[in-house]
């Protein structure tokens, strides 16, 4: 379908502004730029703060967002949430409404992770503190109200490269369990000879000049792109990692990436299903005061999450094991 009438109003007025050059300018305008996306604050049942460790001992902020309206529940299943950004750009604070919108769309509690942004922490550092959030939420489980066995992974853009990143790590590691991974237009390879690099890598918001700069900003060296922990599409084998719902917009470069993720996933045996938002393009996560449509991306969320963690409940009722289960109304894969 054409592009959303709404955004393509926002691009047409983007198009005669000018982007700062500088690094602190950058991020103080993006701030500004997506805020005035957002549209009202949606209401959850609590927001707190809490603090982990990161490895090397750095203090890691974890902000955790209960759903409204759920009541007394024991043990709600949870997100650990890596925002968006360009591992150089964006807070916790920005991401506020987006994360309240999806817990009250998925009904988990979400943890969003306040990971060190490049370029002054370059790669694997935001990655490892991501990992590190996710052992924190894992073994505090108890205390924070969630189950342990109902844990998934999520972020957008930079932050969908993480998650899917530390699903690896999980793997790989021996580590947290993790229930599902919901990646949300995700940059998953240090590439760009995409078809939809060349189809919508200028004048549709997101273009490949500024994903040059955030792999810049990222990586120490290119040779650190082909890590399967900065590129995921990479990894040697998918045997092992969790289920995966991939959503792309259908304007955005990284479209075909993140859809080649998910048959990659799928094809190596994994669960793993793509939707391709009709009509959105990148941050759409920041847009349901720009136009109605933005709404389908937690939608959709809502669905996956809801189909994942019900499915597995079924499971653990009946003490069989997932993949003997009939699947959820969405197909295993579904590109488009």
């Amino acid at each position: 379908m054409p592009v959303d009438a709404n955004i393509n109003a926002f691009l047409t007025r983007l198009s005669s502004t000018s982007a700062p050059l500088v690094l602190e300018d950058i991020r103080a305008a993006t701030e500004i730029s997506l805020r005035a996306l957002q549209g009202d604050t949606e209401a959850v049942d609590a927001v707190t703060d809490h603090e982990a460790r990161c490895q090397d001992g750095h203090p890691l902020r974890i902000r955790a967002y209960a759903p409204a309206g759920l009541g007394h529940v024991d043990a709600l299943p949870a997100v650990v949430f890596a925002h968006g950004g360009g591992w150089f750009q964006c807070s916790l604070d920005l991401y506020d409404n987006p994360c309240r919108a999806l817990a009250n769309a998925t009904g988990c509690k979400v943890f969003s992770v306040d990971y060190r942004l490049a370029p002054e922490n370059k790669f694997p550092v935001p990655v490892e503190d991501v990992y590190a959030g996710l052992q924190w939420v894992s073994g505090n489980a108890a205390a924070l109200g969630i189950d342990p066995s109902r844990i998934a992974v999520c972020g957008d853009s930079a932050g969908g490269n993480l998650a899917a990143a530390v699903a690896i790590m999980a793997r790989d590691r021996d580590g947290p369990s993790i229930a599902h991974q919901l990646l949300l237009y995700p940059v998953l390879d240090h590439d760009f000879s995409t078809q939809s690099y060349q189809a919508y890598g200028r004048n549709f918001f997101l273009t490949e000049e500024i994903m040059r700069y955030c792999w810049f900003t990222y990586l120490l060296n290119a040779a650190d792109g082909a890590s399967p922990y900065a590129s995921p599409l990479r990894v040697s084998t998918v045997a092992g990692l969790p289920p995966a719902t991939v959503l792309v917009s259908e304007y955005d470069p990284l479209r075909d990436e993140g859809e080649a993720y998910a048959k990659r996933l799928h094809d190596g045996g994994v669960a793993a299903q793509s939707h391709r938002l009709p009509g959105m393009i990148h941050a759409c996560i920041h847009m349901l005061g720009l136009t109605p449509a933005a709404r389908q991306l937690f939608d959709l969320a809502g669905r996956a999450m809801h189909a994942a963690f019900d499915k597995q409940q079924a499971c653990a009722a009946t003490g069989r094991h997932a993949a003997a289960l009939p699947a959820p109304a969405v197909p295993r894969y579904a590109p488009g």
